[in-house]
């Protein structure tokens, strides 16, 4: 994992857009975001039976396993939104970006690659794109039946109460 200040700067969405400016794991930690290495499943299966995890599943992210859909799927996800529950990735082959905004509201880029498993908070804004290889690989864990339903950022959303607990426990 490698955590920095997104560059803002024009240009493909899956380049990595480094500013220079580092962001630990602490950092990410004091927004919400966990970060762990786990080199075997049975790291990921002792944390996912740790903080009740129950379902999971596996995505790939790519034109061969997308076909047409590819390209507006990445859009799509790199649009700005949150979950009302936690979004859990494991990175089991390739590479990708989660960026998620720090307290100043700048984005904070994560490139994450195999056996990299990241914990986004419910309520968090954030986006998700693949790097320039166009492949990432994931288990995707989840406490209840699985889902995924982004919330697109929006005036009322401040209203949503999974975002206002997110707000008051980390960004106060």
């Amino acid at each position: 994992m490698k955590a920095y200040h997104y560059d803002n700067l024009p240009g493909d969405q899956r380049q990595p857009h480094e500013s220079q400016t580092p962001v630990t794991a602490a950092d990410l930690a004091a927004l919400g975001v966990l970060y762990y290495h786990m080199p075997s499943l049975d790291a990921v299966n002792e944390l996912a039976a740790a903080r009740g995890y129950l379902h999971r599943d596996e995505i790939t992210v790519s034109p061969a396993a997308l076909g047409d859909a590819y390209e507006a799927k990445v859009r799509s996800f790199f649009d700005e939104h949150l979950h009302e529950d936690e979004e859990i990735r494991y990175v089991r082959g390739g590479r990708g970006y989660f960026d998620v905004r720090d307290r100043g509201g700048r984005w904070v880029r994560i490139a994450l690659e195999k056996d990299d498993l990241i914990i986004l908070p419910a309520g968090i804004y954030h986006r998700f794109t693949t790097d320039e290889t166009n492949f990432i690989q994931a288990m995707r864990l989840f406490k209840d039946e699985p889902k995924w339903t982004p919330l697109n950022r929006s005036e009322y959303l401040d209203a949503n109460p999974h975002r206002k607990e997110y707000v008051s426990r980390f960004l106060v």
